[in-house]
């Protein structure tokens, strides 16, 4: 039996022989990589998907969570998240076009197309810095119950969410003031609220106009509204008070939801950020005439791969977490 192994023609981008689906050593290892990334964020979301139908009477309702847009004041639910997505997927139809001009060996269009990819690759990143910001500091704040449940305030009037500061009270207070002269040295403390249990219970009792609002969504796909005499009920069983999101508190309701936002989307975002950094790379070795000297572009075509991934990779991540 013959089992020679035909190697083919020795090329510029191809060595391995056999060429198994046309494609070149190079793509077919990007291949390989998007294919097990992709593994990696469907178990991702799988998961979220997973623990949002468990607890999906008290999870978070998006439209009441995104709700913010720089250098704005005001309720804009969801409108920079679709900013970002239209800013990714606009980035990802220059990099085709940067991919076809290099296939023509147009190496000036390679590098407009290329800058343009970047551009909208960092505002995409810088977006959501500035959304992780957002979502940290908080918005209105809420006090967390002694089992782990969000309580929001809401204007009875208007029916619009309450912050803290619209109705709390300032009490006097007394701290220990650590100073090497009394002996007492300072190890660590908690990050302090902008006020303290008992201002924001004095100050709810003190104005009738405010009532709470728990994480339990009706019928009606809303949370649910107690009257005023549920109300000062339900807040016998605050514990402490709970301004923006981390991994251990979430004013907007399940801790999980801040779990799940920080992991799934900074995984996301560093996969946008790597990709800037390798497309700042490619660009300038295209500017040098790198890729012409090679005779093709076929670097600027397997980062385009990559790119297009975490494009795609966004659109899962945008219809779990902000349409569903």
């Amino acid at each position: 039996m013959d089992s020679t192994v035909t190697t083919g023609t020795e090329t510029s981008v191809w060595g391995g022989g056999n060429q198994p689906l046309g494609a070149s050593y190079g793509k077919l290892m990007m291949w390989f990589f998007l294919v097990s990334d992709a593994l990696t964020f469907s178990g991702f979301l799988a998961a979220y998907g997973f623990s949002r139908f468990k607890f999906i009477e008290t999870w978070p309702i998006a439209d009441e969570v995104f709700t913010h847009v720089p250098f704005f004041h005001g309720n804009y639910p969801m409108i920079y998240v679709a900013f970002m997505t239209f800013i990714l997927i606009m980035s990802s139809v220059t990099m085709v076009l940067a991919v076809d001009a290099g296939h023509k060996m147009k190496q000036n269009a390679v590098i407009w197309y290329m800058f343009a990819t970047i551009i909208g690759g960092a505002i995409f990143v810088g977006s959501q810095a500035w959304e992780w910001g957002t979502f940290i500091k908080g918005d209105h704040g809420a006090l967390e119950t002694k089992g782990g449940r969000i309580l929001q305030f809401v204007k009875a009037d208007s029916g619009e969410r309450a912050s803290l500061s619209d109705f709390a009270v300032s009490l006097p207070g007394e701290r220990v003031i650590h100073e090497r002269k009394n002996g007492l040295w300072f190890f660590d403390e908690p990050t302090l609220t902008s006020f303290s249990l008992e201002e924001v219970v004095e100050g709810f009792k003190a104005d009738p106009n405010i009532l709470i609002r728990t994480e339990l969504i009706n019928e009606e796909g809303e949370k649910t509204l107690l009257d005023r005499q549920a109300s000062l009920a339900k807040l016998a069983d605050a514990s402490q008070v709970v301004e923006g999101a981390n991994l251990i508190h979430n004013e907007y309701g399940s801790r999980l939801f801040a779990d799940f936002f920080f992991f799934i989307t900074g995984f996301h975002g560093f996969h946008v950020f790597s990709g800037v950094i390798i497309n700042i790379i490619i660009f300038f070795n295209v500017i040098l005439g790198t890729y012409e000297r090679r005779g093709h572009y076929e670097m600027v075509e397997k980062i385009g791969l990559y790119w297009h991934f975490v494009d795609l990779v966004w659109v899962f991540v945008f219809t779990f977490f902000y349409l569903v």
